[in-house]
């Protein structure tokens, strides 16, 4: 039962620790620790500076502890928090039940093939998370039982099974992070992505690369460029490699050396762009079919595709029933004989030609015009051809009818005339060797070989025929492709029918995939039944297991659901659980069932069993009590909570940069406060400008010459604007007005009551009962010098009975017309007067508008005129606060 431990003090006994985070239990282990020594044993989970209790605290944060590892766990052996234990991704098999004994770690497969399948007894298995594993009771056994959770005791599964402790074998082992899974060639691999072998490639690894063919993806055979590939190929070579192909070269017609230079086919030479072997050489022209053949004797230049003659050598005209002709002037003597043919003139006689020569020009072989019988001209001379038509020295092939060598086909490197005699053509040359790149078939150079025959592997450049019951084939005569008279072709056989693991597809069997039992097509998912090793059918794909908290049904081939009780099983039912669902039950005979955890412990996690099931305190022999352990201190002890840290004074510069810091806020805040006060004053100031309608007006003109400042950077204009007279300024002048055009309304009323005039006028008038205004008239030139002369009046006003204060001027009655008129002006001086009369008269009531009801003012003045009004000195107007330099409101006085 080692997993991971700390060496931590060095003690006689053996006895250990084992904790998981949060929790330590001391005892007895049955495990192997090195040396003498009291051990912490740590199991699978994550540890941090914070890990209870404190033994465990003070070991993970000491810098003198040292990590050992069991096999499958990481190997480091510094502790570096957060401290995380886990088995890495693979199965650790146990010896002995409950962990316990020196464990055999298997590791997650990187290929298929690399899984070892070797027997070995276990009595419990940890797997890593995220896993599954396939095991069985012996390595041929085709009972398969899936195992997903770690399994404490391996007596404790369900009976059906047949996992047995002596002899168990790991048939498969994967991880399940893979969505969708991985084919029977990939590996899960813990990251989640599948991981290829050599030669498989896709997302799941479920096809050949190129290049490689076959259920194992092999690769091709050496020597071919390409073959049958695939993972339903056959790995039959279709193509040889190319060696030293013109291209390499730069070259069109010829074959490129190991020094990288060109050696052109007869007839061609370099073009003019610089590609070697592009165009015909001088006295040959190119045909149709794009070969160079050689222009008729004495033609020199002749045109293409036609092959007229441009130019006739010397001695040469052309023929003028054949253009592509040039025939050769005849011979005569001086005295004008005609030379037959075989003999030329030597100036006064005929000499006959050489033997080599049919007609001639001279008497060497070199001077023929025609070759005699079985001679051919090349490059003036007269050569002999060979058997197969190959003139001598050369690769050139005889042509009877020019009477020369001419140039093989532009593909061939060397051809022949099977059987060659005086009676051959041209039509019957074969080629026997062709360019790197192309193959020969029936005489011609091509670049595949036409369908009915194979490439030769011996030569790799023959094209065979296939044989009479293969439509095509592929390697040998006998291995089709397809085949004839209806049949299919399957494994290079021709059958009527095709094999299991096989379908139907053009004229041939193709293999199914390798995860397939049968199939419809070649995809890993189009398979129809699914081997033993992959039973479960899921959309056209075979799985090798269900799903964690399923099982599969082999009576109807499908997965079917766990019971609630358990987090994985082998069968239907409570009683075939491997591993339980609840974290507080572990697994008793296939059943879960509730705990029997002491030592206040509980159910490790991951685990499936009690912590307490780690460590034992035996009985000594012949006594009840358990053998004393030793003393460790911090089992139970929890983490002391962490000291505060101690305070220290803070020096005279610290103390000065705080106070200069509040300094300079202080004087941000009070500049931010005066100018949002600036700002708000200004807001003031203008809305009490709009509300009295003296704010300065703005017009376009002066926007466009503020815009034209802003736009060059001059400082903004300023316009006159007047200044505003203060407002005891503007009252003041406003009672002026008021008190003027009251004085003249008053001596236009005063020259109304002078009945003088009317009296002296006209006797018939009778004398006036209003008082006389002499005395008015007199104080009021007294006063007033420049006013009109007459009587003052000395009687008491409204003004003086209201605030009992005399009046300095008089007030005349005046005729009233309205009740509202008796109001004087609240800027004149001037009101009713209180005639010392005892009966003044009344305002007429008829004058009084009988349509408004009368206001304060004038029921004030009616009381008035009856003596109604309060006496002098008790009644006193409450003044109107207008404004002062303390408490105005005004913002213009601020």
């Amino acid at each position: 039962m080692l997993f991971s431990f700390l060496a931590v003090i060095s003690l006689i006994f053996s006895a250990s620790v084992v904790c998981v985070a949060g929790q330590c239990l001391q005892g007895f282990t049955n495990a192997t620790i090195p040396g003498a020594a009291i051990a912490v044993q740590l199991l699978p989970g994550q540890y941090t500076s914070d890990t209870n209790p404190q033994l465990l605290h003070t070991l993970l944060t000491s810098s003198s502890a040292t990590l050992s590892s069991s096999p499958g766990f990481n190997n480091s052996t510094t502790v570096s928090l957060p401290l995380t234990i886990a088995l890495q991704a693979g199965i650790a098999a146990y010896p002995n039940a409950n962990y316990s004994g020196s464990p055999t770690f298997t590791q997650l497969p990187e290929t298929n093939g690399s899984l070892s399948s070797t027997s070995f007894s276990a009595g419990s298995l940890m797997l890593s998370s995220n896993a599954w594993a396939a095991i069985s009771s012996s390595s041929s056994s085709t009972d398969r039982l899936i195992v997903w959770d770690s399994i404490p005791d391996l007596s404790q599964l369900p009976p059906s099974t047949s996992a047995s402790r002596s002899s168990l074998s790991i048939l498969d082992i994967q991880s399940a992070a893979c969505s969708p899974p991985c084919s029977g060639a990939g590996i899960c691999s813990a990251s989640g992505t599948c991981t290829c072998p050599i030669g498989f490639t896709g997302s799941s690894c479920e096809s050949c690369a190129s290049g490689f063919f076959g259920p194992n993806c092999q690769p091709c055979p050496q020597g071919c460029t390409s073959c049958d590939e695939g993972i339903s190929g056959t790995g039959r070579c279709l193509s040889a490699p190319v060696v030293n192909p013109p291209s390499s070269c730069n070259c069109l017609n010829g074959v490129c050396g190991s020094n990288g230079q060109c050696t052109c086919n007869a007839g061609w030479t370099n073009a003019d762009n610089g590609t070697a072997c592009a165009k015909c050489a001088q006295g040959f022209f190119l045909t149709s079919d794009g070969n160079c053949q050689a222009c008729q004797l004495g033609c020199t230049q002749c045109a293409d595709q036609t092959g007229d003659c441009i130019a006739c050598k010397s001695g040469f005209t052309q023929d003028a029933n054949d253009r592509t002709k040039c025939a050769a002037t005849q011979s005569a003597t001086s005295t004008g004989t005609v030379c037959p043919d075989g003999s030329f003139s030597n100036g006064t006689a005929c000499t006959p030609c050489s033997p080599l020569c049919q007609t001639c020009t001279g008497a060497t072989s070199n001077d023929c015009i025609i070759c005699g019988a079985g001679k051919y001209s090349l490059n003036g001379n007269c050569v002999a051809a060979d058997g197969n038509g190959v003139c001598q020295g050369s690769s050139m092939i005889a042509d009877n009818n020019k009477h020369e060598c001419d140039s093989c086909p532009s593909k061939c490197t060397s051809c022949k005339i099977p059987n060659f005699n005086v009676a051959s053509t041209v039509n019957q040359l074969q080629c026997t060797g062709c360019l790197p790149g192309f193959v020969l078939s029936q005489g011609k150079c091509v670049s595949t070989c036409p369908s009915g025959t194979f490439l030769n592997p011996q030569d790799n450049l023959t094209c065979t025929a296939c044989d009479s019951s293969c439509g095509t084939c592929a390697g040998s005569a006998t291995f089709c492709l397809t085949c004839a008279n209806n049949q299919l072709a399957s494994n290079g056989k021709c059958v009527s029918s095709c094999p299991s693991n096989t379908f139907s597809s053009s004229g041939s069997c193709i293999s199914c995939h390798p995860d397939c039992a049968s199939c419809s097509g070649s995809s890993f998912n189009q398979c129809s039944s699914c081997p033993q090793d992959r039973p479960v059918l899921t959309g056209g794909r075979c799985l090798p297991t269900c799903s964690k908290s399923q099982y599969f049904d082999k009576t109807s081939s499908s997965c079917q659901s766990c019971d609630s009780s358990c987090s994985s099983c082998s069968g239907s039912g409570p009683n075939n659980c491997l591993a339980c669902s609840n974290s507080n039950q572990i697994l008793r005979g296939g059943s879960c069932v509730s705990s029997t955890c002491s030592s206040s412990t509980s159910i490790i996690p991951g685990l499936g069993l009690c912590l307490s099931d780690l460590v034992a305190v035996p009985v000594s022999s012949g006594t009840s009590s358990a053998i004393p352990l030793p003393t460790v201190t911090g089992i139970d002890t929890p983490i002391a909570p962490a000291k505060p840290s101690s305070s220290r004074p803070l020096a005279w510069w610290e103390i000065l940069l705080m106070a200069l810091g509040c300094a300079f806020i202080f004087l941000i805040i009070l500049m931010l406060w005066r100018r949002r006060a600036r700002k708000r004053r200004a807001q003031a100031t203008i809305a009490f400008a709009v509300a009295k309608n003296i704010a300065p007006k703005s017009n376009w003109r002066w926007r466009l010459i503020r815009f034209g400042e802003r736009l060059f950077g001059h400082k903004p204009s300023q316009r006159f604007i007047p200044p505003e007279e203060s407002e005891h300024i503007r009252m003041a002048k406003l009672k002026a007005a008021e008190e003027a055009r009251h004085e003249r309304d008053m001596d236009k009323l005063l020259d109304a009551y002078d009945y003088s005039r009317y009296s002296r006028a006209s006797t018939s008038r009778a004398p006036s009962p209003l008082p006389s205004l002499h005395d008015y008239n007199h104080d009021r030139l007294a006063t007033h010098p420049n006013r009109h002369s007459g009587t003052p009046l000395s009687a008491g006003s409204i003004y003086s009975q209201v605030t009992g204060m005399p009046r300095k001027t008089a007030e005349p009655r005046q005729p009233v017309r309205n009740a509202r008129d008796l109001l004087p002006s609240r800027f004149s001086r001037s009101s009713y007067s209180n005639s010392t009369r005892s009966d003044p008269l009344p305002p007429p009531v008829d004058l009084l508008e009988p349509s408004r009801p009368p206001t304060p003012a004038q029921e004030y003045a009616r009381l008035v005129s009856h003596n109604q009004v309060p006496p002098q000195g008790s009644y006193w107007l409450q003044p109107t606060n207008t404004g002062s330099s303390n408490a105005s409101r005004n913002p213009f006085r601020r």
